[in-house]
Formats: C-alpha cells, sequence, structure tokens
C-alpha cells in the first residue's frame, strides 16, 4: 500500500486536532506541530471538511475541529477523504474487473488485500493514534521483527 502525501499531512493534523478536543486550532498550530507546509495543508483541510470529517470557523477564534468524536473517526474515513477508495487498480475498484487465463485469480487477491486494509484501517480511530494506544490486533502486527523490514530487490 501507498500512501500518498497529502493522506500522510491528513492523518497527522487530524491526530492533533484529535488532542485538542473541541477548542479550535489554526492551520498555522497544526502545520507547526506536525512539520506540514502551511499552504498544503489548508487544501487538505479544506477536503476534510468538504467531506465531513472536520469543521472549522473563520475569525480571531476561529480555527479547526473534528466534526466527530475522535472514536467515530477512522483512518480509513480520512483516507478516503483525501484519496478516495481504499484500493483500486487503474482507477477501477477490484470488484468491477475481471481478468482472462492464467490472471483471473488476481482479483480475488485485490478483494483480500482491499479487505486486509479495511481490517486494520476501519478499526483504527484517531482516538486510539492521540491516546498512542493501538489496538491489541494491530499492536499485536507490530510485534513481528520482519513487519519492520523491507524484502530485499534484486
Amino acid at each position: 500500500m501507498r500512501l500518498s502525501a497529502r493522506v500522510d499531512y491528513a492523518l497527522r493534523a487530524s491526530a492533533e486536532l484529535a488532542t485538542a478536543g473541541s477548542h479550535p486550532v489554526t492551520a498555522v498550530q497544526l502545520a507547526e506541530a506536525q512539520h506540514i507546509p502551511p499552504k498544503f495543508l489548508e487544501n487538505i483541510l479544506g477536503q476534510l471538511r468538504r467531506s465531513g470529517v472536520i469543521r472549522s470557523q473563520r475569525g480571531p477564534e476561529g480555527g479547526y475541529w473534528l466534526a466527530r468524536p475522535a472514536d467515530k473517526i477512522t483512518l480509513a474515513d480520512i483516507i478516503r477523504a483525501i484519496d478516495g477508495p481504499l484500493l483500486g487498480v487503474r482507477g477501477e475498484r477490484p470488484e468491477h474487473l475481471g481478468y482472462e487465463g492464467a490472471a483471473r485469480s488476481l482479483q480475488e487477491v485485490w478483494i483480500a488485500l482491499r479487505a486486509s486494509e479495511r481490517g486494520i484501517l476501519e478499526q483504527v480511530t484517531l482516538a486510539h493514534i492521540a491516546a498512542g494506544e493501538l489496538p491489541d490486533f494491530v499492536q499485536k502486527l507490530t510485534e513481528n521483527p520482519e513487519a519492520w523490514t523491507s524484502p530485499a530487490f534484486s
């Protein structure tokens, strides 16, 4: 799985908002806290607002805050708000693909991959991230030393 910089920044800014509770946080504060380019972040915050993940208010008391409690916003919600569906193949949803011959099973691999991604991203919430307390099944996956290394490509 490859996450864009936009998604990475959206997740980091959203985690900051989760720790702020209902207090508005400015884009500048979010950018400084997470070392995100401010102009880039403004666009991302606009996408999150339009998708209903966050709310905003202009003015001296303005800023951004989560539209729902942090335990009701999953990482999948944020990824979808920024980049669309969790898994696509050449811009298509895997259930809409059809392969022939020896490649026929690829569609099932893509469906299984999406289910695996959902199994994590739809269960981990901003509350988990902000508290630094991941669900046990996610924490267990990180305990495997091989999870921390990239396979060698030759």
